[in-house]
């Protein structure tokens, strides 16, 4: 169960990473640029600390994730953005209750964390589109 979980996070944690840099794109805004290029480092971070858990469980990492397509309307994928980072704050709130290792706690208390700002971060945002 928990392997499954971390699996999906790991594909969720790398499309948005991809998806947030072709927001990036979208806007000459500085603040929302600074918003989006520190939500996609900071996925990037999820994604290769989820990672290395996945394979401290399995002895594999996660292979192939699909890339998203790319933000074309930047006030509608802030709004889809949103909703994707109260979900994974959910999903991480779930998960930290069920880790099978302590190793794991640090990792998911730091990307749930995260979530919980960048749902900020888009909210300010979508407030301001």
């Amino acid at each position: 169960m928990f392997a499954n979980k971390l699996k999906q996070a790991i594909e969720d944690e790398y499309r948005d990473y991809y998806f947030y840099k072709s927001m990036y794109e979208l806007t000459d805004n500085p603040l929302w640029k600074d918003f989006l290029s520190h939500m996609y480092e900071d996925e990037k971070s999820h994604y290769e600390m989820f990672q290395q858990l996945y394979y401290m469980m399995t002895g594999t990492f996660v292979q192939n994730p699909k890339k998203p397509l790319p933000c074309y309307n930047l006030k509608e994928c802030v709004q889809r953005a949103l909703v994707d980072e109260l979900e994974s704050v959910e999903t991480y709130k779930e998960m930290l209750l069920t880790i099978p290792f302590q190793e794991a706690y640090n990792p998911l208390f730091i990307a749930m964390h995260d979530e919980m700002e960048h749902a900020i971060r888009m909210s300010t945002m979508f407030n301001g589109l």
